[in-house]
Protein backbone atom coordinates (compact mmCIF):
# COMPACT_ATOMS: atom_id res chain seq x y z
CA UNK A 1 0.00 0.00 0.00
CA UNK A 2 1.62 2.96 -0.92
CA UNK A 3 1.47 6.34 0.86
CA UNK A 4 -0.70 9.29 -0.22
CA UNK A 5 0.87 12.41 -0.54
CA UNK A 6 -1.68 15.43 -0.99
CA UNK A 7 -0.76 17.95 -4.16
CA UNK A 8 -1.14 21.91 -3.73
CA UNK A 9 -3.67 21.71 -6.54
CA UNK A 10 -5.89 18.93 -5.16
CA UNK A 11 -6.55 20.83 -1.88
CA UNK A 12 -9.84 22.11 -1.55
CA UNK A 13 -9.92 25.24 1.40
CA UNK A 14 -12.79 25.46 3.80
CA UNK A 15 -13.33 28.99 5.34
CA UNK A 16 -14.24 28.41 9.07
CA UNK A 17 -14.94 31.33 11.65
CA UNK A 18 -14.02 31.57 15.52
CA UNK A 19 -15.19 33.73 18.43
CA UNK A 20 -12.58 34.46 19.94
CA UNK A 21 -14.73 36.21 22.60
CA UNK A 22 -13.36 34.70 26.32
CA UNK A 23 -11.27 32.48 25.49
CA UNK A 24 -7.78 32.12 26.26
CA UNK A 25 -5.19 33.15 24.15
CA UNK A 26 -2.68 30.32 24.30
CA UNK A 27 -5.48 27.53 23.75
CA UNK A 28 -6.99 29.63 21.00
CA UNK A 29 -4.37 30.28 19.10
CA UNK A 30 -3.11 26.17 19.18
CA UNK A 31 -6.26 25.37 18.08
CA UNK A 32 -6.40 27.69 15.63
CA UNK A 33 -2.11 27.04 14.46
CA UNK A 34 -3.78 23.26 14.29
CA UNK A 35 -6.47 24.42 11.50
CA UNK A 36 -4.12 26.41 9.62
CA UNK A 37 -1.39 23.59 9.23
CA UNK A 38 -4.12 21.07 8.00
CA UNK A 39 -3.40 18.83 10.84
CA UNK A 40 -7.23 18.28 11.33
CA UNK A 41 -7.10 16.41 7.48
CA UNK A 42 -6.67 12.85 6.86
CA UNK A 43 -4.98 13.93 3.97
CA UNK A 44 -2.39 15.64 5.66
CA UNK A 45 0.97 16.36 4.74
CA UNK A 46 4.09 18.08 6.48
CA UNK A 47 5.62 19.45 3.03
CA UNK A 48 2.59 20.92 1.89
CA UNK A 49 0.11 23.73 2.65
CA UNK A 50 -2.97 21.59 3.18
CA UNK A 51 -4.95 24.18 5.97
CA UNK A 52 -7.83 25.89 5.50
CA UNK A 53 -8.70 29.76 6.02
CA UNK A 54 -9.37 30.91 9.65
CA UNK A 55 -11.24 34.23 10.46
CA UNK A 56 -10.96 35.22 14.11
CA UNK A 57 -13.91 37.57 15.13
CA UNK A 58 -13.41 39.97 18.82
CA UNK A 59 -10.11 39.41 19.15
CA UNK A 60 -10.35 42.54 21.51
CA UNK A 61 -12.54 40.51 23.90
CA UNK A 62 -9.61 37.66 24.50
CA UNK A 63 -8.66 36.48 28.03
CA UNK A 64 -5.27 35.99 29.71
CA UNK A 65 -5.41 34.47 32.61
CA UNK A 66 -3.35 35.27 35.89
CA UNK A 67 -1.53 38.65 35.71
CA UNK A 68 -0.44 38.56 32.58
CA UNK A 69 -2.36 41.70 31.54
CA UNK A 70 0.24 43.34 33.70
CA UNK A 71 3.36 41.04 33.50
CA UNK A 72 3.54 40.34 30.14
CA UNK A 73 5.47 42.19 28.22
CA UNK A 74 6.25 42.50 24.06
CA UNK A 75 9.34 43.61 23.00
CA UNK A 76 10.84 44.95 19.99
CA UNK A 77 14.65 46.61 19.64
CA UNK A 78 14.89 49.19 16.53
CA UNK A 79 19.19 47.82 16.58
CA UNK A 80 20.17 50.71 17.73
CA UNK A 81 21.97 51.12 21.33
CA UNK A 82 19.80 52.07 23.80
CA UNK A 83 16.51 50.99 21.25
CA UNK A 84 14.79 48.73 23.27
CA UNK A 85 10.85 49.10 23.19
CA UNK A 86 8.74 47.40 25.70
CA UNK A 87 4.83 47.36 25.92
CA UNK A 88 2.71 45.44 28.33
CA UNK A 89 -0.02 43.32 26.98
CA UNK A 90 -2.66 45.06 28.63
CA UNK A 91 -1.78 48.35 26.61
CA UNK A 92 -1.30 46.52 23.17
CA UNK A 93 -4.51 44.46 23.78
CA UNK A 94 -6.50 48.09 24.08
CA UNK A 95 -3.93 49.38 21.13
CA UNK A 96 -3.43 46.75 18.81
CA UNK A 97 -6.18 43.35 19.84
CA UNK A 98 -5.58 41.96 16.30
CA UNK A 99 -1.47 42.02 16.91
CA UNK A 100 -1.26 40.14 20.08
CA UNK A 101 -4.15 37.41 18.80
CA UNK A 102 -1.49 37.04 15.58
CA UNK A 103 1.76 37.23 16.92
CA UNK A 104 1.10 33.99 19.09
CA UNK A 105 -0.81 32.28 16.42
CA UNK A 106 2.49 32.91 14.44
CA UNK A 107 4.48 32.16 16.84
CA UNK A 108 3.25 28.07 16.76
CA UNK A 109 3.48 28.00 13.10
CA UNK A 110 6.51 26.34 11.11
CA UNK A 111 9.67 29.13 11.11
CA UNK A 112 9.98 29.22 7.28
CA UNK A 113 8.78 29.88 4.10
CA UNK A 114 5.57 27.12 4.57
CA UNK A 115 4.78 28.59 7.77
CA UNK A 116 4.30 32.06 6.34
CA UNK A 117 1.97 31.06 3.91
CA UNK A 118 -0.40 29.65 6.09
CA UNK A 119 0.05 32.19 8.12
CA UNK A 120 -1.47 34.57 5.24
CA UNK A 121 -5.15 32.34 5.45
CA UNK A 122 -5.29 33.63 9.72
CA UNK A 123 -7.71 36.99 9.31
CA UNK A 124 -8.38 38.58 12.98
CA UNK A 125 -10.94 41.54 13.33
CA UNK A 126 -11.43 43.18 17.04
CA UNK A 127 -15.09 43.13 16.46
CA UNK A 128 -17.68 40.72 15.84
CA UNK A 129 -17.84 41.89 11.99
CA UNK A 130 -16.02 40.50 9.25
CA UNK A 131 -16.14 41.25 5.14
CA UNK A 132 -15.64 37.67 4.55
CA UNK A 133 -19.61 36.60 4.06
CA UNK A 134 -19.02 35.74 0.17
CA UNK A 135 -16.91 32.98 1.31
CA UNK A 136 -19.76 31.64 3.39
CA UNK A 137 -17.86 31.06 6.30
CA UNK A 138 -18.72 28.24 8.85
CA UNK A 139 -17.62 27.51 12.62
CA UNK A 140 -15.51 25.66 13.42
CA UNK A 141 -16.20 23.10 16.28
CA UNK A 142 -13.47 23.12 18.80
Amino acid sequence: MATQSAKASEIERKWYVVDAAGQPLGRLASKVAHVLRGKHRPEFTPHVDTGDFVIITNAAQISLSGNKLEDKYYHRHSGYPGGLHSESYGHLLERKPEFVVERAVKGMLPKNSLGRQMFRKLKVYADGTHPHVAQKPEAFPF
